[in-house]
């Protein structure tokens, strides 16, 4: 594994509230080592950093104690949802107190009429979209994983259908959290607008934990369309792809998910999910609207693809077919884990102005093939963001070498085209060293805030910034 730096210890402090939290909690504080292995950093490629307690609070009263506790004795508190993050952000670098929120898992209240709900952060969205379904509502924003909704909200998470929906930051409406010192805040009520001081809800969304603890979520949902239509074309070149998504935006059809696989990922996708699509560039489309509109949109999408060179355009509505469709695209980390077992995964992702899209996926494929990298790629064109998963083994310090180079060489490839070293990701330890590169001075200005709200910083401390 790669690794990450360590931070300093607070023994005596860590121990302290070790001791007053089972004194409290009695059998809900877990010392064990495969609960806390369980609960640093499993998904990555980074070196998994052991927090020194696991606890599991039940509701926002519970978790403003434990962080009083934790504030009194200056000791480090790493939120975790379901640990499906890429970056390391659930590593615990300086030990400290991990709260899992996976028993505040309630849904609070759901308000048909308004479309919004509100629940607590250890929901996953396919509870939540289980609960809404028989209400005809659904939560749009889908990040593949069944990831848990604080920690999609921290992380400000995205994914296939943040084309017509947007991001988390887009679909969250309002906050409780639990600061530094313990106390609880609202950042804002349920209604859609405000100018009432600073936006405290979207500083806290995608903070990653550095700066309060998530402890309920107010969210928009959306009606369930009338009628779905999923679409697959394939294309020559990756070009030519990325230039039908083009002109499919610039035409304004309001696509709900539009996705690229290259035609490394379409040869896993047909290994793993038993399909049998041509070997080449490949995408996916969904469209929401009546049963005449999704039809209409299908056709345009047709039309455009045509003129780029797509072939084996095919429709439907067809609630199972497009179930496969979108459960192989959901699958595409485990079918590209199949094209070299054994390896690790080096999962890395970036975001650039669609018109530059083209150019740095194929730059990405060039390099790739340079380093000998086996480097399937995906990636939520609609918006400009993709991801490269190099296949590493990881008891092999010269391809452990050439992955990490290659993630810099393509941070900084996207940087320089007006993009971002993440698009959804998040910056957690592994991303750090481009933040200033893309943002200049604003860092500093973002640390000036951390200090403010969490001077001790003892709030996932080694995260976002070098410190």
């Amino acid at each position: 594994m790669v690794q990450v730096k360590d931070l300093p210890r607070n023994e005596a402090g860590i121990n302290a509230v070790i001791d007053v939290l089972k004194k409290r909690f009695g059998d809900k504080v877990h010392t064990g080592h495969s609960m806390r292995e369980q609960h640093g950093h499993t998904t990555t490629w980074l070196t998994n950093q052991l927090p020194d307690a696991v606890i599991f609070p039940q509701n926002t009263a519970e978790v403003s104690e434990i962080m009083r506790s934790c504030s009194a004795h200056a000791v480090p508190v790493i939120a975790y949802g379901t640990g499906t993050s890429l970056e390391g952000h659930v590593n615990a670098p300086a030990g400290g107190i991990c709260i899992d929120m996976s028993e505040m898992n309630q849904i609070l209240a759901v308000h048909a009429e308004d479309l919004d709900c509100v629940v607590q952060p250890g929901v996953t969205r396919e509870q939540l979209n289980t609960y809404l379904r028989d209400q005809g509502l659904f939560f749009p924003i889908d990040p593949g994983a069944n990831a848990s909704l604080g920690g999609m909200t921290a992380t400000r998470a995205s994914g296939t259908n943040a084309v017509r929906y947007g991001t988390m930051k887009d679909n969250v409406i309002a906050l409780e959290a639990v600061m530094a010192d313990g106390e609880v805040i609202r950042t804002a009520q349920r209604a859609r607008k405000s100018s009432a001081g600073y936006d405290m809800t979207r500083l806290l969304v995608g903070s990653e934990g550095t700066l309060g603890l998530i402890t309920e979520i107010t969210l928009r949902l959306q009606g369930i369309p009338e009628a779905i239509s999923s679409a697959r074309c394939s294309f020559p070149t990756v070009e030519a792809a990325c230039r039908a998504v083009m002109m499919t935006i610039q035409f304004g059809i309001p696509v709900a998910r539009i996705e690229l696989l290259d035609s490394l990922s379409v040869k896993a996708a047909n290994a793993y999910s038993k399909l049998d699509l041509p070997e080449e560039p490949l995408l996916l489309l969904e469209f929401h609207g009546s049963e005449a509109g999704v039809v209409e949109q299908s056709e345009t999408f047709g039309t455009i693809a045509e003129e780029f060179g797509g072939s084996g355009f095919e429709a439907t509505t067809s609630t199972e077919e497009r179930n496969r469709l979108w459960q192989a695209r959901h699958d595409m980390y485990w079918a590209s884990m199949q094209l070299r077992p054994g390896a690790k995964g080096f999962s890395t992702d970036v975001c650039v102005p669609i018109s530059r899209l083209a150019e740095c996926v194929e730059a990405a494929q060039r390099k790739a093939d340079e380093l000998g990298l086996i480097c399937p790629i995906v990636g939520h064109v609609g918006d400009g963001n993709f991801h490269t998963l190099p296949l590493i083994d990881m008891d092999n310090p010269e391809e452990i070498a050439k992955a990490e180079g290659f993630v810099s060489w393509l941070a900084e490839l996207a940087i320089g085209m007006d993009g971002t070293c993440t698009g959804e990701h998040g910056i957690g330890q592994g991303k750090k060293a481009y933040l200033e590169k893309e943002l200049g001075a604003t860092p500093r200005y973002m640390a000036a805030v951390k200090a403010a709200l969490d001077p001790d910083n003892i709030l996932n401390p080694g995260k976002i910034f070098p410190m």
